[in-house]
């Protein structure tokens, strides 16, 4: 298992966290996904070989949020 912290844009509430987890842990690979409000960040622990960066970040900005760098 791998872990990555991507900075997330755009959350102003609970809710917003919540379609933020709910998104990364329904893709394949992903085993857990911490998401916090202040500091807006995801912290995703997820087997590298079924999933990559750029697929958690695709995710998350379809469901309406940014991702820093």
């Amino acid at each position: 298992m791998s872990e990555i912290v991507l900075s997330v844009t755009g959350m102003t509430c609970g809710g917003c966290v919540n379609s933020v987890t709910k998104v990364l842990t329904a893709l394949p690979g992903v085993h857990n996904a911490d998401v916090t409000l202040t500091p807006g960040q995801a912290r995703v622990t997820y087997d590298p070989a079924r999933v990559d960066r750029a697929t958690m970040v695709q995710a998350i900005v379809d469901a309406g949020f940014g991702v820093d760098g």
